[in-house]
């Protein structure tokens, strides 16, 4: 187990469940919040960023796929 997803155990078993319905809806308001005072171009210009953000990690996993196979050709 992951030493994140430990202390994420842990704070499940330290947090009663309405405690953390309550953070998660804190969360999702202020999220909305944000949207209220940046211009909506913030968000189309945010998206297309993480867009090719994740088009350069496929990239980068395709390649590594590529060497791999190449490295070690399959029956």
């Amino acid at each position: 187990m992951t030493e994140s997803r430990a202390s994420h155990d842990a704070f499940r078993a330290h947090v009663p469940d309405e405690v953390r319905q309550h953070l998660h809806a804190a969360r999702a308001e202020m999220r909305k919040g944000v949207g209220t005072f940046l211009p909506e171009a913030f968000f189309d210009h945010r998206d297309r960023a993480r867009r090719e953000m994740l088009l350069a990690w496929r990239g980068v996993l395709d390649t590594a796929i590529q060497r791999m196979d190449e490295k070690n050709p399959r029956a």
